[in-house]
């Protein structure tokens, strides 16, 4: 059952989505996924007397969640998919769909969050330098310096990166005005390096009637993901690092952990991030500490680590 085939309530509750929320494509079609997968889960269990969706009760809401784990359910992908209903069910209630919420004491899996990955300092100089010169293709070298210039001076998702425009690097404007997630737009600092690497990619590709600083093989769309992580994993390897060990995501944490690093505010980081919630923004403050509790037990003389 696909996004177009779900019950009116549920098609609605997307709609909602869209026009409220203004929540991304693949934002619906994951809670599209969702709950089709709850609605065949109530098929199964109740195989006598199908449950429709506005029916289920918060037995059903459980059985759910525990059938999740019993098959193996990442807990991350458990607590969207109760998140997804509680959303559901909540937008209901507001349309008088169904008199009470069936999620309501049903509890939220307990998230581990792992510390994201990190690159040292002299990772990324060594990224910058190395990984960025001595490609068979001129442009590709052009190409890798822009954007990694740009993701780890700037904190940019890679979403972000590939839909930039090439026009708002051709004045010197310092600020360039980013839309990110949920359309919401923030204002970014551009280091003159980056704009130096965007200008000289621009130049190059002069000849090229496209929008994008990045243009694809069709000129008229960006480069794709894939085709960036083609151009991130050749150029790890010309720096001498692990390929496995690097993506977008990587850089920007390390653009946020080096910018706290050196004494940047916590919300002044939350705003060249693009984090709606302060809250999202906090776990670099757990970063750091997890790196002092590693400097500490290396580097103390009483500790167990210490000149092993």
């Amino acid at each position: 059952m696909k996004e177009g085939t779900l019950p009116p309530a549920a098609e609605a509750f997307l709609e909602m989505l869209a026009a409220e929320r203004n929540a991304a494509p693949r934002t619906r079609q994951a809670y599209a996924a969702d709950l089709t997968d709850f609605i065949a889960f109530l098929t199964r269990s109740c195989a006598r007397a199908p449950v429709a969706l506005l029916d289920a009760t918060q037995a059903e809401i459980s059985a759910y969640s525990v059938s999740g784990a019993q098959s193996g359910l990442a807990s991350s992908s458990a607590a969207r998919r109760l998140s997804c209903l509680r959303q559901f069910y909540r937008f209901a209630q507001r349309e008088n769909w169904c008199p009470r919420d069936p999620t309501e004491g049903v509890g939220m899996p307990r998230l581990d969050k792992p510390l994201p990955k990190l690159l040292s300092e002299a990772q990324i100089e060594a990224l910058l330098d190395q990984g960025c010169r001595g490609h068979d293709d001129p442009r590709r070298d052009l190409v890798s310096r822009a954007a990694l210039e740009l993701l780890y001076t700037t904190g940019l998702r890679i979403s972000e990166l590939l839909s930039l425009p090439g026009r708002v690097f051709q004045n010197d404007a310092s600020m360039v005005l980013i839309r990110g997630k949920g359309g919401r737009e923030r204002l970014i600092p551009i280091s003159h390096a980056a704009r130096e690497a965007a200008r000289a990619l621009l130049h190059h590709d002069r000849d090229i009637d496209s929008p994008y600083l990045f243009p694809g093989r069709n000129p008229h769309k960006p480069l794709t993901r894939q085709g960036f992580d083609k151009i991130l994993f050749h150029a790890a390897l010309r720096a001498g690092l692990d390929p496995d060990q690097i993506s977008p995501h990587v850089l920007r944490h390390s653009f946020a952990t080096h910018l706290l690093e050196r004494g940047a505010d916590l919300r002044a980081l939350q705003m060249l991030l693009g984090h709606a919630d302060i809250a999202t923004t906090q776990i670099y403050t757990h970063v750091m500490q997890e790196r002092l509790r590693q400097v500490l037990a290396q580097h103390h003389p009483l500790s167990d680590d210490a000149g092993s």
